[in-house]
């Protein structure tokens, strides 16, 4: 039984065995061709080498600009800071806490949208003039937290955050 097996018909080809004469049906040029720089010995083309016309990456409009130094915050509205208790130190901890940003590594800033009716003690990296005020009107008060200028983020890290 084991003697008698064999690859399926048409599974296996043999190798080309070219430049052995024209009989072989690859002799003379070989399947290259006659002249330029693909008949050459060493001739290879880079990938997405487009024939010498203009590659469609250089053909393409450019734009847009990452700054590998710039500070990405994640952003808390007032209104969203009606959730904690009277008196409540709001740090990143406490807004990780309850879901309003992702991660302890977010530097945080607060935008004035919506209102503040309880006093709070935010600690937090930016915050905007209006929100400012408003905390100060409800009683609480603004402690900003210094940022600490680390290296700039990886493509991953960007994707991520």
């Amino acid at each position: 039984m084991l003697d008698r097996l064999q690859p399926k018909r048409g599974s296996k080809h043999r190798r080309k065995r070219v430049g052995r004469g024209e009989g072989s049906g690859w002799g003379k040029t070989c399947g290259r061709g006659t002249k330029g720089a693909g008949a050459r010995s060493g001739s290879k083309s880079r990938p997405h080498f487009e024939g010498g016309q203009m590659p469609m990456a250089r053909r393409l409009p450019k734009f847009g600009f990452y700054n590998p130094f710039g500070t990405t915050f994640a952003v808390v509205n007032i209104g969203q800071l009606d959730r904690f208790d009277k008196d409540t130190v709001v740090n990143v901890e406490a807004l990780a806490a309850v879901g309003l940003i992702r991660g302890l590594k977010s530097e945080v800033k607060v935008l004035g949208e919506g209102e503040l009716k309880t006093s709070l003690k935010l600690q937090v990296h930016a915050i905007s003039g209006s929100a400012r005020q408003k905390v100060e009107s409800a009683g609480g008060s603004v402690e900003l937290i210094s940022t600490t200028k680390a290296k700039p983020k990886t493509r991953k890290e960007r994707a991520t955050s």
